[in-house]
């Protein structure tokens, strides 16, 4: 596919993408740098969305994830399902404060904060995502998209929409 072909939209284009895709999980994996070397990953409920972008997960302030944190705040939050992926990458700080913990508290929180909003082990980890790489096959453009992966398979070609940045992108955040 030539560079001609490619279907562009504007940074601002797919920043708004972005932003709906992570709108739509309510669930993560959370990438961090391991207190003894390489990477660790692991699941994580995302808070309500406040509008910005800024994701928010609780957890408890003694947790392993909070120490490599602030050993090393650079992290990577990776949203998955059938057809749609997001991978952020950002900076992530722990967060104490209690008026935002009472702003985002969720009830089923409770299962690990058994005393609640007011659990003093709570806290949130905040991460503000400076990139974003999505692939999106999902929607009407998605299935035609699956359908020119397909033809393509037998042809022995490669997509002719290989380059549309409606399915497949990168931007600064």
């Amino acid at each position: 596919m030539s560079t001609a072909d490619a279907i562009k939209v504007s940074e601002e284009e797919k920043r708004e993408h972005v932003r709906k895709l992570v709108a739509e999980f309510d669930t993560a994996m959370l990438v961090t740098s391991a207190l003894g070397g390489g990477l660790r990953s692991r699941p994580l409920s995302i808070a309500k969305n406040r509008g910005d972008d800024t994701l928010y997960f609780a957890t408890a302030f003694d947790s392993e994830k909070v120490e490599e944190i602030e050993r090393n705040s650079n992290v990577n939050v990776v949203l998955q399902d059938g057809r749609r992926f997001v991978s952020l990458t950002g900076r992530a700080r722990v967060v104490h404060d209690r008026a935002l913990i009472h702003e985002l508290w969720s009830e089923p929180w409770k299962v690990w904060f058994p005393q609640g909003e007011s659990d003093p082990s709570l806290c949130l980890l905040a991460v503000e995502p400076l990139e974003a790489a999505y692939w999106d096959g999902a929607g009407v453009t998605g299935l035609k998209y699956l359908f020119e992966m397909a033809r393509a398979y037998v042809t022995s070609t490669r997509p002719k929409s290989d380059g549309d940045e409606r399915h497949t992108g990168h931007v600064k955040l």
